[in-house]
């Protein structure tokens, strides 16, 4: 049956549909000798599909896991400066996944990867608002009308955000910052960062420690362990798949 290409190599586990449609535009995509185009349809028991000149075989079997990403690791399996990647941290998974979404270099904790395209794409895209936790420390005690202001949305540059929860954290000697426990269902780059240097409140510490109902638990940093049925059953639940 045809499919559109970037539907295919989502669900064949070559990259999430985003990053495919990203491969399509390069030219790195041929079908039948062919350089495809977005929009283009294959059928990949019929068709020879090639990435970068390697004919695409039988889908891997779907593998689901979470990482606890320290601090000063790239979310990215390639660097070209050879600064730390996740891929470092990877060693004995047995099959070839990719991070959902970005936590940005001085960030840490719960990062899902997965060869499950079309999970993937339906985790990061904003529509379907899947609720990400995060553990915030930033400088100076933050005044409650603040916290409203972000709760309500504050503006960017590219929109106001959506309304985040935020409630605030009891952690000993912190008389002179402020945690907090932050909710957003979006995901703007830095986002969480950029919303607290607008109230003047830097961010000193960023851990996310949830999506959806998947946590991160007592995974110490840079451990990794594969998803049970259960919790990969509920986050496909969550974005209706």
């Amino acid at each position: 049956m045809e499919e559109r290409i970037q539907k295919i190599l989502a669900r064949m586990g070559v990259a999430s549909r985003r990053a495919a449609e990203e491969m399509i535009r390069e030219g790195r995509v041929t079908v039948n000798g062919q350089v495809a185009t977005i929009g283009m349809k294959a059928d990949p028991d019929r068709d020879h599909i090639k990435v970068d000149g390697r004919l695409l075989l039988r889908p891997e079997p779907r593998a689901y896991l979470i990482l606890n990403k320290p601090k000063g690791v790239l979310t990215t399996l390639e660097d070209p400066e050879g600064r730390p990647t996740i891929k470092e941290l990877l060693k004995g998974v047995k099959f070839r996944v990719y991070p959902v979404g970005r936590l940005d270099f001085n960030s840490e904790g719960l990062l899902i990867l997965t060869n499950d395209g079309d999970l993937a794409y339906r985790l990061i895209h904003p529509k379907f608002k899947v609720p990400k936790t995060y553990l915030v420390k930033v400088k100076g005690i933050v005044e409650e009308k603040k916290l409203d202001l972000l709760r309500r949305g504050i503006r960017l540059e590219e929109g106001v955000t959506a309304p985040a929860e935020i409630r605030r954290v009891f952690m000993p000697r912190t008389k002179n910052n402020t945690w907090l426990e932050i909710t957003l269902h979006e995901g703007k780059k830095r986002q969480i960062r950029r919303m607290f240097e607008k109230i003047r409140h830097p961010v000193l510490k960023l851990k996310r420690i949830r999506i959806d109902g998947i946590r991160l638990g007592d995974l110490k940093p840079g451990q990794w362990r594969y998803l049970s049925p259960e919790e990969v059953k509920k986050l496909k639940a969550a974005v209706g798949l």
